[in-house]
């Protein structure tokens, strides 16, 4: 289960999962090794081929950068976003599947070979979940028909909830942001099938389109379980109204970003006063939560979804509850289904031409749902202690340049710089794997039943979250799988995240000069320590307290420097006709040009009294920048930088590279830019850290 409260600041969202929409109670991120030199990882850290020397890098630096790779790497048919993140994710989920194909087969097997290996080969083998059509799901369409009346919904929502299926609202634990030390119940908006609130009210055509195709994909689901068409639409136009009102109540993906915004902590009695139409009595308890107070993240919703129970009949409240369990299980039902499933959140939603082969998808979910138990075998075939040793060095190197960097800033008194210092030395580094590994024997894996493995799975870590409810915070916890290609900060646990699946080309390559890696890897560490400084993660202590530690003046000033920033993306287009949320996408901008800048110093600073000769033609200060542009070359659908600009807070690549180095001297003299071309802001120059 994906907790909704937990504000990990990452460096990259994994697009290639977004295009078939799985539940997000079985959503992760990528995938693998580290500094090896195995040959398993054949792609270099820097391609010179992949530059465009007819464009000048002072008019269009990503263009320059990338210009040949993007013509050279058209997105794939099963894809709606093609970078250098989804070729590393390929190139692992190869090992993964051999992983899992070696513990499929073998006789002797370990617990944890038996396991994974089970769940593949049961999604594997689409022959017998087609034999099954919906017959699995049976049991459970029959309890949401027999509830008796709106008091009732309770059980049901208890059953749905534990299962990973999540109608009405959605529940997990979390760490206290007022007191970081204390794990506590949280309760949120949710219950909808759009990517996010907004999708419900936009009012232009592509908007307004797609609101028919989802109402249409819907009906064709209920199709797929036996209704008449006629009835079949009556009820997806019944899903759409309930979801349309449940998302009045809630907030949006911006809002959201304001921890103040979703942290109502409060009487348990409080929330059944607003929501009387849950037994929160009976609920909390039956989950193995029996809290006295709890958080409720968005007040209004609770208030709108007891609103919508009074107004809506029983027998809609069925129908809506029968959709969001077929929506769930859709991935794992037979391939009608997944076909279906594609037709909307695939095609229509990011513009993606094919399905994914099956072997991908089935890599996929067993690394959800058995991440940490597949990232030991991969760990053991690809991650060493030399790829540890040489991260957490580059990592102090670039913790002392933003040491520095704080030191010398013009804008922060004396007062508030101490208390960054103090924040900064305290971030914990956590590198390549779980120094524990998770602990899989409760979980039952049975071969040939891929979707009670998937609803199994899904009670396990259901269970697991909220058993953490009281208990104290485990600080060596990981939110991503060893094998992910992507990085975090979190806040409250004053953290960085590296897993081994980041930790290779194009990001770091030991067969390279320092400048390309600090480019690349370097800016990425340096990326997620300046997330702890960001908009958001500013607001938390040095011990994960949300806590105003920033004079006034000092907050002043740094509203000031991260209002420049949020207008300058907002004048990027995402397409022809959206620009960018410069609001939305505030924290990791602010990221991206703080953790480039320190990476530079962190170069300066490790080849300060060499004399080094060019490489590939280019001097170590514009291969860094070559080595950061290059991580960011992607081709994407429209469709696709529609919904990011609508759901992520990431910038494009483009823009990430753009918007970056338009705002450093340090490019515009590395590469002779001069004041006037489009790589050069002069006095519009955005600088945060």
């Amino acid at each position: 289960m994906r907790n909704p409260y937990r504000k990990l600041k990452t460096l990259h969202l994994a697009g290639q999962f977004v295009q078939h929409m799985v539940p997000m109670h079985t959503l992760r991120l990528l995938v693998v090794s580290a500094f090896t030199g195995c040959s398993l990882f054949a792609q270099q850290g820097f391609d010179p081929k992949a530059l465009d020397p007819k464009t000048d890098p002072c008019n269009d630096f990503y263009q320059y950068v990338c210009g040949n790779w993007l013509v050279n790497n058209p997105i794939p048919a099963d894809q709606a976003s093609w970078g250098r993140f989804n070729q590393l994710h390929e190139r692992n989920q190869k090992i993964l599947r051999d992983i899992l194909e070696t513990s499929s087969a073998k006789i002797n097997r370990s617990a944890v070979e038996q396991k994974i290996g089970d769940y593949f080969s049961s999604c594997m083998d689409e022959k017998a979940i087609d034999a099954k059509g919906a017959a699995p799901l049976k049991p459970y369409l029959a309890d949401i028909q027999a509830i008796a009346d709106k008091k009732a919904l309770t059980d049901e929502i208890i059953k749905l909830h534990m299962q990973g299926v999540y109608p009405f609202f959605t529940v997990s634990s979390g760490q206290d942001v007022k007191d970081a030390t204390e794990v506590i119940a949280q309760v949120d908006q949710g219950g909808i099938g759009l990517p996010e609130r907004d999708y419900y009210f936009k009012d232009d055509p592509k908007s307004v389109e797609l609101r028919k195709q989802y109402v249409a994909h819907v009906q064709k689901m209920f199709e797929l379980l036996g209704e008449k068409p006629d009835v079949a639409a009556s009820k997806a136009k019944t899903v759409m109204a309930i979801e349309t009102a449940l998302a009045k109540g809630s907030l949006d993906v911006t809002s959201r970003r304001d921890p103040e915004k979703i942290y109502h902590r409060m009487p348990v009695k409080e929330l059944a006063d607003m929501n009387p139409s849950i037994a929160w009595d009976k609920y909390l308890p039956a989950i193995s939560a029996p809290v006295k107070t709890l958080n409720v993240a968005v007040p209004e919703f609770f208030k709108q979804l007891e609103t919508q129970i009074k107004e809506v009949s029983l027998e809609d409240w069925k129908v809506y509850m029968t959709w969001h369990l077929v929506h769930s299980a859709a991935p794992i039902l037979p391939q009608a289904f997944v076909s279906e499933n594609f037709e909307f959140y695939g095609k229509a939603l990011t513009g993606t031409k094919e399905l994914r082969p099956r072997w991908k998808r089935c890599v996929q979910y067993t690394d959800a749902d058995l991440g940490e138990a597949l990232g030991q075998k991969y760990v053991e075939l690809t991650f060493g202690e030399k790829g540890k040793e040489k991260t957490l060095a580059m990592v102090k190197a670039l913790e002392a340049a933003l040491q520095r960097d704080i030191n010398q800033l013009d804008w922060m008194t004396p007062t508030t710089k101490k208390r960054a210092l103090e924040k900064l030395h305290a971030i914990a580094n956590k590198i390549g794997f779980p120094e524990k590994w998770r602990d899989y024997s409760g979980l039952d894996i049975k071969k040939g039943d891929a979707l009670g493995n998937s609803f199994r799975s899904n009670t396990f870590e259901f269970k697991r979250q909220i058993a953490k409810i009281g208990k104290p915070v485990d600080k060596k916890e990981w939110y991503m799988t060893p094998p992910t290609v992507n990085a975090y900060y979190d806040p409250q646990m004053n953290n960085i995240n590296f897993p081994a699946g980041i930790l290779q080309p194009p990001f770091y390559d030991s067969s390279l000069d320092d400048a390309i890696n600090y480019g690349a890897i370097g800016a990425v560490i340096g990326h997620e320590l300046t997330h702890g400084f960001d908009d958001e993660g500013g607001r938390f202590d040095a011990k994960g307290n949300l806590d105003n530690w920033w004079t006034e003046a000092d907050a002043k000033a740094f509203e000031e420097r991260t209002s420049c920033v949020a207008k300058q993306y907002s004048e990027y287009n995402a397409t022809p006709d959206l620009k960018l949320n410069g609001k939305l996408t505030l924290g990791e901008n602010v990221a991206d040009n703080g953790g480039l800048r320190i990476a530079y110093m962190a170069l300066m600073d490790t080849i300060a009294g060499k004399t080094l000769p060019k490489v590939d033609g280019f001097t170590p200060e514009q291969r860094l920048f070559l080595g950061w542009g290059q991580i960011w070359c992607q081709n994407q659908t429209e469709k696709v930088r529609r919904m990011y600009a609508q759901t992520d807070p990431h910038s494009p690549g483009q823009w990430r590279v753009n918007g970056t180095v338009s705002n450093m001297p340090e490019f515009q003299k590395a590469f002779a830019c001069k004041v006037g071309q489009p790589m050069v802001r002069a006095d519009k120059a955005c600088r945060v850290w």
